[in-house]
């Protein structure tokens, strides 16, 4: 059966209604999931078998039979590690159903279906009884329901609700215990993720200053946390004020609350500085002696950092405190963590919380606007001053005296440098109501409120009117659009830019004047993982797993490149870069397709794993914005990605597979296909010539 199925174009603006299977949304969720990432990570598993094998142990010791309950099951591997170390019968419980249809096939073809059961339920629905689905309560509790953050999928209500109804009272839990650690740090990287700058335009009057509203002063911040590969970010762009603190333990073997909490930790700081900044991750030990743990600690406080496990269902977290606060060295000060049932987070207190009697705060919520609609890296890229710098000198090559600018762009800075840098008069868009409001606060901040005319509403209703009659003479975009995803959808603004064809004055400039879609193929040190067959995980066959992935990534959406933050997945190129499409936006949207074929010849040995693409905005002729490279590849190959945006993956699906030979094409040939009706790119690499370098 098909269904229709509403969708957001990103790149023309428009809703559209398409014809996908019944279980389409099922198949996107298996497609983009982590599961094969989670079933690569070596280190999990094998912590996890250890720990349940000495779990089974203690239970047996007793004389007791072993009864597993596995919340979470994902293929079944836990439950079937369980039943080869000797459990007498494992419940498996899996509430997404076409994992728990996998679960039972990949039980049956390891043969273990006498011994586990797979129940599709939330495990708050499983019942016990005669009649229920479990006879009686379980003596082990198997989970794997953590994220990055460790309780952020719901893990603990749901072993709060286990324990009080499906485990027995002295039962075994694996993991056993799960402990959380923060440090401190001074870091004007990761604070520009979080707060907006002074921003400096030197102008023919001299330097003004765009300073930010109080109230984005005084905002305590998005209340999510910030997820990264924290091994990616240089440790110059920190300074570590505090020892790493335990912050608070959960023992999962006893009854666990899900009641929101506060713990305090005393810490002299090491250095003097500015607290802006906390990172955090966790620890699990399977056992209740510690002896089998699985950490989640970044290379500086790893106890063997050379045995650094990389994965991407588990990073680290980056949080930020309410406001930057002055630290002095020796100065005893407590970093308070809190947390309810999913959110944790952290503030700075000259004393305990319980020598104050304080109650804890509540969750910190944004009410600036601004972290609602800018996301981490928009923060980042609106703080990058030599970003701002390279516009700012575009926008002196194209401004004349008498220019009637028009700005394109959601939550835009760029009205501000065009009226600094002399435009007649500027207007801008903004098409929510929230970033109108954002934008109203930062010109009034700025004195510019009655300079800057701001109209709320969609960029092609657009009237005459708004317009006070005038023509634009000039059109200027970033281009950046919080609905963007791939690196292609801004290329809303040359649809916008079709859109308001009428509303431009003879001889009108856009800036910028032309985009282009760059593409170079890449050997990912980690990342290919993620895509990656597993066949055998630790001795139980998951194939079926693997053809599972497979056919959800045959559906249309998933056949696309995906988009990833490259700074934080390392790669190596082994081409150049290769201009595939160029789009100018001097003229409308072109009727007919832009279409290109070509190839694309490797330079360097190594394991083409996939090409990565990006867009590069060519302001003026001699003025280029790069969302990608920043600059040349090293000898090595290794790339400098542009930190602020997220480029796109196309992953060549015969690469992914470890056990593939070790040689590598000669060339990836390529057909991409810009399609104006529907502002989709669409895309085919094919890898040739294949050969083996003898390594």
């Amino acid at each position: 059966m098909k269904i229709f199925c509403g969708r957001a174009n990103p790149t023309t603006g428009s809703v559209e209604w398409l014809e996908e299977d019944e279980h389409y949304d099922y198949h996107q969720e298996i497609a983009r999931s982590s599961y094969a990432d989670m079933l690569h990570d070596k280190d999990r598993n094998i912590k996890y078998y250890q720990g349940i094998r000495a779990a089974v142990s203690r239970v047996k010791d007793r004389g007791q039979k072993a009864l597993v309950l596995d919340i979470g099951t994902g293929t079944g591997l836990l439950s079937m590690m369980a039943v080869t170390a000797g459990a007498d019968f494992c419940y498996a419980i899996e509430v997404f159903k076409p994992m728990a249809d996998a679960a039972v096939k990949i039980v049956e073809k390891n043969g273990f279906s006498d011994k586990i059961k797979v129940i599709n339920k939330h495990s708050t629905e499983v019942t016990v009884g005669p009649d229920g689905d479990m006879p009686c309560r379980a003596n082990i509790l198997i989970t794997e329901l953590f994220d990055t953050e460790l309780i952020g999928e719901g893990a603990l209500p749901s072993y709060e609700h286990a324990h009080r109804h499906l485990m027995q009272e002295d039962c075994e839990a694996v993991p056993h215990r799960a402990t959380i650690y923060a440090q401190l740090v001074e870091s004007r990287r990761m604070w520009s993720w979080n707060k907006l700058f002074p921003i400096r335009v030197q102008t023919s009057l001299g330097e003004q200053v765009i300073v930010p509203p109080s109230e984005l002063e005084r905002c305590p911040g998005a209340p999510s946390v910030y997820d990264i590969q924290l091994n990616q970010v240089s440790p110059t762009d920190f300074t570590v004020l505090s020892d790493v603190l335990p912050m608070f333990s959960v023992n999962f073997s006893k009854q666990v609350s899900s009641s929101a909490a506060c713990y305090g930790r005393q810490f002299e700081p090491l250095v003097s500085g500015q607290a802006q900044v906390v990172l955090s991750w966790w620890d699990i030990e399977m056992d209740p002696e510690g002896k089998i743990k699985c950490t989640m600690a970044p290379f500086w406080a790893h106890t063997d950092p050379q045995e650094l496990q990389w994965r991407d269902h588990w990073m680290q977290c980056v949080y930020f405190l309410p406001q930057e606060e002055p630290v002095v060295q020796g100065s005893a000060l407590c970093l308070v963590a809190h947390h309810d049932d999913y959110c944790v987070w952290y503030s700075l207190q000259r004393t305990s919380p319980q020598k104050n009697g304080r109650i804890h705060p509540a969750r910190p919520v944004c009410d600036c606007q601004a972290h609602l609609l800018w996301n981490r890296p928009r923060f980042g890229e609106i703080n990058d001053q030599h970003r701002t710098d390279q516009y700012a000198q575009a926008l002196r090559t194209v401004l004349k005296p008498d220019s009637v600018c028009l700005c394109v762009s959601d939550g835009s800075l760029l009205s501000m440098l065009a009226h600094y840098l002399g435009a007649e008069q500027v207007l801008t868009i903004e098409s929510s109501a929230a970033s109108h409001r954002l934008m109203k606060k930062i010109l009034k901040a700025n004195h510019l409120e009655d300079k800057i005319n701001v109209i709320e509403k969609r960029p092609e209703l657009l009237t005459s009117a708004d317009l006070e009659g005038k023509k634009v003479s000039l059109l200027l975009g970033e281009p950046f659009f919080t609905t963007s995803l791939l690196p292609w959808h801004n290329l809303y603004f040359w649809y916008v830019r079709t859109a308001l064809d009428q509303h431009l004055g003879p001889g009108a400039v856009v800036m910028p004047q032309a985009a282009s879609l760059h593409a170079v193929v890449v050997e990912f040190r980690d990342l290919w993982r993620i895509r990656s067959p597993c066949g055998d995980c630790e001795g139980f066959d998951v194939h079926i797993m693997d053809d599972m992935i497979k056919h959800a990534l045959d559906f249309r959406e998933s056949k696309e490149a995906e988009p990833h933050p490259l700074w934080e997945y390392p790669c190596r190129s082994l081409s150049e870069p290769q201009q595939i499409l160029t789009f100018d936006f001097r003229q409308p949207v072109p009727p007919q397709s832009v279409h290109a074929e070509g190839s694309i010849e490797l330079r360097r040995p190594g394991r083409s794993h996939g090409a990565v693409l990006w867009m590069e905005y060519h302001l003026t002729p001699d003025s280029t914005i790069s969302t990608g490279l920043l600059k040349p590849a090293e000898d090595k190959g290794y790339c400098c990605w542009n930190p602020h945006c997220k480029q796109a993956v196309y992953f060549f699906s015969t690469m992914l597979d470890p056990r593939a030979p070790l040689g590598g094409p000669q060339t990836v040939s390529y057909t991409v296909e810009f399609q104006p009706l529907t502002g989709d790119v669409t895309m085919d690499f094919t890898l040739s010539d294949t050969l083996s370098d003898g390594r």
